[in-house]
Formats: structure tokens, C-alpha cells, sequence
């Protein structure tokens, strides 16, 4: 570890991959706060309005970087927070860091993990009947995670048979709801890589849909 934010300084996470909105705003110094709305079809109508009350009472220049939920996940609420993320950082000049959505699912459960350093595979239902999918290990001292099998999509069939030949053990994850809770696992992974000094340029924080092409 080698860089830590000042108590005076905040990360700003943001989970909108499913219809629910997710936000965490961080020190890691002891000032946490972290909420959830399941607005559906509004998500995109009021992201802003809720944003803007849930930093209160810090200010925007009290932000030193932005964590967002990548993806996988729903296209348009994906593309609203990786857009958002990256206009916010654009606007403050500094660094966003995207992080997949299911690096959250597997660090959420890491902490509970027993035991702690097991594999963790996540599978989250994707279109066409096909599953998003990664392999995690948890890194010793809690210092993050490594991909052992990145983000990526596949049918039910080869995702299983992936798993049969799997040759350490893991714990098996279901990503279905309840997404954006794990915006707390999205910033402290972002602070992770924060603390070791990186510093992404706004421009690099792209979704990823895995079923569709990149663009914003």
C-alpha cells in the first residue's frame, strides 16, 4: 500500500447496472455512507437529483475520485452510470475507476469467505439464455482481488462444464438481485487500486456489456 486519502477527501461510488440505484461516498477513515433505491424505469429521470442530495454535506471538491459499476449488467443502466462517472470526472478532473460488477459480487463475499482465500465464481443471467460469468481469487491481507477467469459470457452449458474441469476449489455465486448493495465492495476496491497508485484518466472508464458493442 502506498497512497491513502486525506480524512478530508472522498470517493464517490455509483451502482446503476440493474434498475436499482446504488451510491457510497467514502474517507475510509471512518465517514461511510451508502444507499439504495429501486427506481426502475426512473433511474435515469432522477440519478441526478439523487445524487446531488445524497453527497451533502460534502461538495464536489471534496471528491478525489469516482468508482463505477461497469458491468455486466442491464445496457441502458450501465451506460447511464459509466457516462455519469465519467462526465463527473471529466467536470473535477479526476481519476475514474471502473469495476466489474462481478469483481463486487465476489469481494462482498470474500470478507465473509470461508475459507478466505477459495475462489469465488459468479454467474449472473444474461440475454439470449446465456450467463455472465468470472472466476475471483481473493488476495491474502484482503489486498483485492485477482481474475482467475475475467468477465465474460457464455452459455449455461460451457459455464458448467468450465466449472466441472475447474481444478481448485471455489465457492459458486448467484448474482440475481441486490445488485447495488454491493457499491461498498465497488469503492473499496476502486480505493484498492487507488492506494497503489492508480489514477485512470476518465476517458478509460468504459462499460462493458459483454452482448453489445462499447460505445457511450
Amino acid at each position: 500500500m502506498t497512497d491513502k486519502l486525506t480524512s478530508t477527501k472522498y470517493a464517490l461510488a455509483l451502482h446503476t447496472t440493474t434498475p436499482e440505484l446504488g451510491l457510497a461516498i467514502s474517507n475510509f477513515a471512518g465517514d461511510t455512507r451508502t444507499q439504495v433505491w429501486n427506481l426502475g424505469r426512473d433511474l435515469s429521470s432522477y440519478v441526478h437529483q439523487y445524487l446531488i442530495e445524497f453527497i451533502q454535506p460534502q461538495t464536489w471538491a471534496d471528491i478525489a475520485f469516482i468508482a463505477v459499476a461497469k458491468g455486466p449488467g442491464g445496457f441502458t443502466g450501465t451506460r447511464i452510470g459509466v457516462v455519469l462517472a465519467r462526465t463527473l470526472g471529466q467536470q473535477l478532473d479526476i481519476p475514474v475507476l471502473g469495476i466489474s460488477t462481478l469483481a463486487a459480487v465476489a469481494w462482498s463475499k470474500s470478507t465473509s469467505h470461508k475459507p478466505p482465500h477459495e475462489a469465488i465464481a459468479v454467474e449472473m443471467p444474461a440475454q439470449r439464455g446465456q450467463v455472465f460469468a468470472a472466476i475471483y481469487q481473493p488476495l491474502p491481507d484482503a489486498f483485492g482481488l485477482k481474475a482467475l477467469l475475467p468477465d465474460t459470457v457464455m452459455t449455461p452449458e460451457v459455464w458448467q462444464e468450465t466449472l466441472v474441469n475447474w481444478n481448485t476449489n471455489y465457492q459458486l455465486i448467484e448474482a440475481k438481485s441486490g445488485l447495488a448493495a454491493t457499491v461498498t465492495s465497488i469503492s473499496e476496491l476502486a480505493y484498492l487500486e487507488w492506494q497503489q497508485g492508480k489514477r485512470p484518466h476518465w476517458s478509460e472508464a468504459l462499460p462493458y456489456y459483454g452482448q453489445h458493442p462499447v460505445e457511450l
